[in-house]
């Protein structure tokens, strides 16, 4: 397939390959282990499933194609995929990561990592000056989220990157937030794009993967031998299902953004809403760059609600269209409160730093119609307020 062709054709035709019976869609290899001829030669090009798979191989080759690199390694989950990447260090190494991050990706920097001699620094990454300032001698990586989670902040990638490879240290980038359709992180000097695929990519709430893309020859070998050694793979119905949803990323994608910015505009001029967080509305502190970097501004809305923790709660049980749950990128609308659900084990400094109130919303805004999320979202603050002036 030529590779100048659109990012919507591509992804159609993405895993193609129709085998010896012409199916289109890809087959799902169950098989734990495959027969050899001789002891010192296999019947084909697999042996064991850890080791590689028909599907799997499939969707990393897929996946890496979306994310502008030349190799992929897909992962049970995306803290698989997030792991892989922190397995790239060494102890001594330091690390600059992002205030604003995932909250387990936090924990897994600075409670297990930390255990191996790894130094990490928290810096915000919209300023890549600061980025700069917090590097050392044993700076090994740049590690940020963009847009974060969950206050949507937006780090310039291009800058950052420039930063890491000025002091030959590599830059790596959570991609989830985004997906390929609307940020291709590689293609703006990131060394590694890491994305869970239980999110935009798979897109139906249905599958648990993670991937790693790279165009770095040696971070793809090692990458290669984590997921062999470590064993974190996806099954071959997961890798199965996330290539389904690739064939419908873009149009999904549109329908998350168009519904989105609806979202954040209603949000933007409700006198109950104190701040809402979505680079798209041009008061958003970094509109800019995200309107240069990324195709669209995602399906991801997070606000902060006037009152107190109650409110939030109040609020969240209103929903009806909006299901309060963990999670994103599905077709369904999904609700949580950060400070009490994703970010429960944060202390209060820390939540202090990463941005999070106790009134903050985070909204994954799905593929529904748009006037019924905001009768949605008009219902629950109406039913929010009017019990707190009782």
């Amino acid at each position: 397939m030529a590779d100048d062709r659109q990012f919507e054709t591509r992804e159609v035709h993405s895993g193609r390959g129709r085998g010896e019976h012409g199916a289109l869609a890809p087959p799902i290899q169950t098989t734990a282990t495959y027969e050899y001829e001789t002891p010192t030669e296999t019947r084909g090009d697999y042996r064991y499933s850890r080791m590689a798979e028909p599907t799997r191989d499939r969707l990393e080759a897929t996946f890496a194609g979306m994310a502008g690199g030349t190799h992929g390694s897909a992962f049970a989950s995306g803290m698989a995929a997030i792991d892989a990447v922190f397995s790239l260090l060494s102890s001594g190494d330091h690390v600059v990561a992002g205030a604003n991050l995932y909250a387990e990706s936090h924990e897994l920097l600075t409670e297990v990592y930390a255990e191996y001699g790894v130094e990490v620094t928290h810096v915000e990454i919209t300023d890549a000056e600061a980025v700069a300032d917090a590097m050392t001698p044993d700076t090994a990586l740049v590690y940020f989220e963009t847009p974060t989670n969950p206050v949507l902040r937006v780090g310039d990638v291009a800058a950052i990157a420039e930063v890491a490879a000025d002091r030959d240290a590599l830059c790596a980038v959570d991609n989830t937030f985004a997906s390929p359709y609307l940020q291709r992180p590689l293609e703006l000097g990131a060394d590694v794009v890491v994305e869970s695929l239980t999110k935009y990519v798979g897109g139906h709430s249905d599958l648990i993967a993670g991937a790693v893309a790279t165009d770095d020859e040696a971070v793809a070998e090692r990458l290669d031998y984590v997921q062999y050694a470590r064993g974190a793979i996806p099954s071959a119905f997961d890798c199965f299902l996330a290539l389904r949803g690739v064939k419908t990323l873009s149009a999904r994608m549109d329908r998350h953004c168009r519904n989105a910015r609806a979202v954040a505009e209603w949000l933007d001029d409700h006198p109950q809403v104190r701040t809402v967080y979505y680079p798209g509305l041009a008061s958003h502190e970094n509109h800019a760059v995200a309107a240069r970097q990324m195709a669209d501004f995602g399906g991801m809305v997070s606000f902060e609600l006037e009152g107190g923790v109650e409110e939030a709660a109040r609020f969240a049980a209103n929903l009806d269209v909006f299901t309060l749950a963990e999670s994103l990128g599905g077709v369904e609308s999904l609700a949580e409160v950060p400070a009490v659900m994703t970010h429960q084990d944060f202390s209060p400094e820390a939540l202090a730093e990463a941005g999070i109130g106790e009134t903050l919303v985070r909204l994954s805004v799905g593929t529904e119609h748009p006037d019924d999320l905001l009768a949605d979202l008009d219902g629950a603050v109406e039913a929010t307020f009017e019990v707190a002036a009782e």
